[in-house]
């Protein structure tokens, strides 16, 4: 059993919870989701040995938490709200609405999906979204913006990229809405270990 606790500071005033999230606001994401579920679908699928430096591995096996990212945001003071996606973005997005009391809407052709695979490794564009709405482990951010600021949000910071992807609204639902702009409720589909629990049980 190995037990890891990790301890930071943040300056007084500083620190960007979920809570902060206004109707209105932006909805962001850095980086591509999806890309650890991916990796954990291709280790879960071969019985050979993996190629550790394959890059569809490396986001599950040597996950890089959006440190610098997000203490630009905190510095700059341009979010209103922030949390990493460690559980997928149709799970973490609905904690963050509900802590701010709000609800938002997701535009699916919007995503950083992972790219249709030749070999087979993501099927579909319906595949890359399943992927990118309820894969967990990507440990990137999930952070709104005014709209008043939302021209300082850079499209990339240190190599990672900056994706807007909807707005939070005032209905206290989570929408994702396709090409056409026919939306439907986002469920939670994301990693949640007392589900898991519950089902066992049951």
């Amino acid at each position: 059993l190995i037990n890891v606790t990790v301890i930071g500071e943040v300056r007084a005033g500083r620190a960007l919870r979920r809570s902060g999230a206004r109707v209105g606001d932006i909805i962001y994401v850095s980086g591509r989701l999806g890309e650890a579920e991916l990796g954990l679908r291709l280790l879960r699928g071969t019985k050979r040995r993996v190629n550790l430096r394959d890059a569809h591995l490396r986001k599950h096996l040597y996950p890089e938490p959006r440190l610098a990212l997000g203490r630009w945001l905190s510095e700059q003071r341009v979010a209103t709200a922030m949390m990493d996606l460690s559980d997928g973005l149709s799970s973490d997005l609905r904690r963050l609405c509900a802590a701010s009391g709000a609800g938002a809407q997701v535009e699916a052709e919007r995503l950083p999906v992972v790219p249709v695979s030749e070999k087979g490794r993501c099927k579909d564009r319906g595949d890359a979204l399943h992927l990118a709405v309820h894969g967990g482990d990507d440990y990137e951010l999930l952070f709104t913006v005014a709209k008043s600021k939302a021209r300082r949000v850079p499209q990339s910071l240190g190599g990672v990229k900056i994706a807007a992807i909807g707005e939070i609204t005032r209905e206290y639902d989570v929408m994702i809405v396709d090409g056409s702009g026919r939306g439907e409720p986002l469920e939670a589909g994301g990693w949640d270990p007392f589900r898991r629990l519950r089902s066992r049980k049951t």
